[in-house]
């Protein structure tokens, strides 16, 4: 079972504390829970909170060197306590994989482990990571940044993006794709595996064409055009692709191409199925194809992805 120790750093959101409870604790794997998580600060007892009640958190740093995955939430940019950072670079020296939610990549930047590497946090604060810690590559328009062993989410909901992002990591597309149905968010967004940084899909930010999204998912497989895609929706094609772009960030037939990668990538991790029949059942056509947009995605064949990311369909 994987344990993962959230490095509590106060000032902290509760949203960000409660955001690896919810995606993690109900991860199974082989029929049985993925995951223990638990919460450590450097000064346990009552935690405030920025904007909510308080926290209490029972258990100290010494609950770090015990974790497999050690993620830093909290310090709203600033000063973190010196036993959290020694933890973490403890932590990191040992091999440990770190991550942080929002703010919590200044902790790791104070920490030194952002030094040379591409990182994220809350776009409105970039610019102050990136004044503060000259010798971290800042990227404020990416959801979150996977650099191999060290892992940044941006503000809100990206921190959920980053956990299910880890759940895909440890256990593939379909135990993500589950998490994600049952904390009722978006499926799993396009970003990298270990060695790959890549921009993933802009949160949603409208509900008017979301029935239509759910039809589309439905017939992947199948031609779909922005004629289809307005018909749907009873509305113009211009219409649907001002509205379209307003509500994801991109226009329909990109977020089309973003979700059938994502349809390939899960059957090549969760099924025996040839490549061309793969291909048929994304919709994306025939082999080349698929091969074209896995590799402009994540820099894999499809046949590499399988051999790295290979899971027993359950």
């Amino acid at each position: 079972m994987h344990h993962i120790v959230l490095v509590v750093v106060t000032p902290v959101l509760g949203f960000d504390v409660s955001v690896p409870y919810m995606i993690f604790d109900g991860v199974e794997a082989d029929g049985v829970p993925g995951y223990t998580v638990q919460a450590c600060t450097a000064e346990p007892g009552v935690v405030p909170t920025a904007g909510g009640p308080d926290l209490f958190i029972p258990h100290g740093l010494e609950a770090v060197p015990g974790a497999d995955t050690v993620i830093a939430v909290g310090s709203g940019g600033g000063p973190a306590h010196p036993g959290a950072l020694r933890a973490l670079r403890d932590a990191a020296s040992a091999g440990t994989r770190i991550a942080s939610l929002c703010t919590g990549a200044f902790v790791l930047a104070q920490a030194g482990l952002l030094d040379g590497r591409p990182a994220t946090t809350h776009w409105a604060l970039a610019d102050a990571l990136a004044a503060r810690h000259p010798a971290v590559e800042v990227r404020p328009d990416v959801l979150y940044v996977d650099d191999g062993q060290v892992l940044t989410s941006a503000g809100a909901a990206a921190a959920i993006d980053l956990c299910l992002h880890l759940v895909r990591l440890d256990h593939g597309a379909a135990a993500a794709n589950a998490a994600a149905r049952a904390a009722v968010v978006s499926p799993v967004r396009p970003g990298g595996q270990a060695q790959f940084i890549t921009t993933p899909l802009p949160p949603e930010r409208g509900t008017w064409l979301a029935e239509t999204r759910a039809w589309a998912l439905a017939r992947l497989d199948r031609p779909l055009t922005l004629k289809d895609l307005a018909a749907h929706a009873g509305t113009s094609v211009r219409t649907l692709t001002r509205r379209f772009h307003a509500e994801t960030g991109l226009s329909p037939l990109q977020w089309l191409l973003h979700r059938r990668v994502d349809r390939a990538r899960e059957l090549l991790e969760t099924t025996d199925l040839p490549m061309d029949e793969i291909a048929w059942r994304s919709g994306l056509g025939g082999t080349d194809s698929l091969r074209k947009h896995l590799v402009g995605k994540v820099g894999l064949t499809p046949s590499a992805y399988r051999a790295g990311f290979r899971r027993t369909e359950r």
